[in-house]
């Protein structure tokens, strides 16, 4: 899945130019992710049709939950589907294969899944700080929690988002500079560009925006 700070910087791009309630969507932004935390799988929380596949059932989402898109959570948890649904379908297959990792020097590893993971975590991590401060983003509701959240969202313990508002600050803490190993900021900025841009167009063609 994209990082926890990049599902961040689209949501507070997209929001940019909605200009909603930008904590709730926010924090409504990395909520799928609670299942992690919580010893789950991602099978509920990410709309996933089996446990072999990383890919969100957009339209399964939708099904449930269109119109509750009015309301910041919902519409934060819907980005970062859509977030993911493209970085699993489109970004990340240019970087690697089902046994395979391309580094920034072209250097092609092979490596199992775990490897991968690690890869792209470790990526993550050094990005995280940049990310940050390049996109501006307020970090402010998850250090000072004041929102409240309607119960709409089923898949998830919604009582119990403070466990992926604390992890959420456990990565910004953990995050650091140190050269990267598979993305780099062009690549990042190229992908939150393009979720952004596309995610405004199927809020469009699904009639959420006018």
């Amino acid at each position: 899945m994209a990082s926890s700070v990049i599902h961040l910087a689209v949501a507070n791009e997209i929001n940019k130019k909605l200009k909603r309630n930008n904590n709730k969507i926010l924090i409504g932004s990395v909520a799928p992710d609670i299942s992690k935390s919580i010893g789950e799988t991602k099978l509920y929380s990410h709309f996933l049709d089996n446990e072999d596949t990383d890919i969100p059932n957009i339209e399964r989402f939708l099904s449930r939950y269109k119109n509750n898109l009015d309301d910041d959570f919902v519409l934060g948890y819907f980005i970062h589907l859509y977030t993911d649904y493209l970085w699993f379908k489109y970004f990340v297959t240019e970087f690697s294969g089902t046994d395979y990792i391309t580094k920034l020097d072209g250097t092609v590893v092979n490596c199992t899944e775990h490897m991968l993971d690690m890869y792209i975590y470790n990526d993550y991590t050094n990005l995280n700080e940049q990310l940050i401060k390049e996109y501006k983003l307020d970090l402010k509701p998850f250090y000072v929690r004041g929102e409240t959240f309607e119960n709409i969202i089923k898949e998830i313990p919604m009582d119990r988002l403070d466990v992926i508002m604390d992890k959420t600050l456990e990565i910004i803490e953990e995050s650091k500079t140190t050269k990267e190993l598979v993305f780099n900021m062009t690549n990042i900025n190229k992908f939150i560009k393009t979720a952004v841009d596309l995610t405004i167009a199927e809020l469009k063609e699904i009639e959420v925006l006018k």
